[in-house]
């Protein structure tokens, strides 16, 4: 019996240690995306493609991050007993309204994060990795060990249209 419980304890160990391996991420080398009068940050709730055409449908939201973050954190919850925001960043999303953004077919797209392997041990960081728009696609419907759906992005928007897309990491 003590062996068997200890087989267990031996494979939830190696379980956890695999998962914090994946999960840790360097901050090393991030930079804040610098924020543009031409660029929004949105949540993206969907991503469809028909007659050749691309659409985001996204909730614009107020990405802060530093001392921006803090100050807009403390002004929100001067209750929370913080002394500023939990995680260096703070969203503030006081309207879901969704909006409905084309997307010109040669925008850029950078990512930060995504699953590139299926493998947990892999999930690794690459600051602003340029993918295709189509491999951001499939990406995006894939939903695999790292969901992008749950990333902020920012949109550059020219002509009416988004020229580039930016995940944002959330540490």
């Amino acid at each position: 019996m003590k062996r068997h419980a200890m087989g267990i304890l031996l494979s939830i160990l190696g379980l956890t240690a695999c998962i914090s391996t994946a999960s840790a991420v360097d901050n090393e080398g991030y930079t804040p995306v610098v924020q543009t009068p031409d660029m929004i940050t949105v949540f993206i709730h969907n991503i469809n493609q028909q007659g050749g055409r691309m659409t985001l449908q996204a909730d614009p939201i107020q990405w802060f991050e530093g001392k921006a973050a803090d100050a807009e954190f403390l002004k929100d919850e001067p209750d929370a007993g913080e002394d500023g925001a939990p995680d260096g960043y703070y969203i503030v999303n006081d309207d879901e309204k969704l909006e409905t953004f084309e997307v010109d077919p040669q925008a850029d797209v950078m990512m930060q994060i995504y699953d590139h392997t299926g493998s947990l041990v892999q999930g690794t960081t690459e600051w602003n990795q340029a993918i295709s728009l189509a491999k951001f696609n499939a990406i995006y419907h894939q939903n695999g060990l790292i969901d992008v759906s749950q990333y902020p992005y920012h949109l550059t928007i020219k002509d009416g249209k988004v020229v580039r897309i930016v995940q944002q990491f959330i540490p």
